[in-house]
């Protein structure tokens, strides 16, 4: 197993769990939860940048590889979606917002992971 993967999940799931249990609070969003996000998408930096070292290096996307890097600049714009959401709506809602955020690039961390791995879809 990918050690990049497994590091991924460990901080989307982490950070869903920081601002779904914000949102269980009732509490606005805070540094904590925004922060969270802000390292899932700090996370896809470098795995956006181990994705090309793996590439230059010889190693290929076994699936489609357009498909892989769709997945990868889509899964960019989600945290930075959440983030400006729980900027502007400043309730507890926005925990939610934020919380969809790193389960959705978990989801996609898995849809790539098996496009790198040329594993066929579902």
């Amino acid at each position: 197993m990918d050690p990049f993967f497994v590091i991924g999940v460990l901080v989307c799931v982490l950070s869903a769990v920081l601002c779904l249990g914000a949102a269980l609070l009732r509490k606005p969003p805070n540094d904590i939860t925004i922060l969270s996000v802000a390292a899932v998408e700090l996370f896809l930096v470098a795995y956006a940048v181990g994705a090309v070292i793996r590439q230059l290096t010889g190693e290929p996307v076994l699936g489609e590889p357009w498909e892989f890097w769709g997945y990868l600049l889509t899964a960019f714009v989600v945290p930075v979606a959440a983030f400006w959401w729980s900027i502007l709506d400043r309730t507890r809602w926005s925990n939610i917002v934020l919380a969809a955020a790193g389960l959705t690039v978990f989801v996609m961390l898995v849809r790539m992971e098996q496009i790198w791995e040329g594993v066929a879809g579902l």
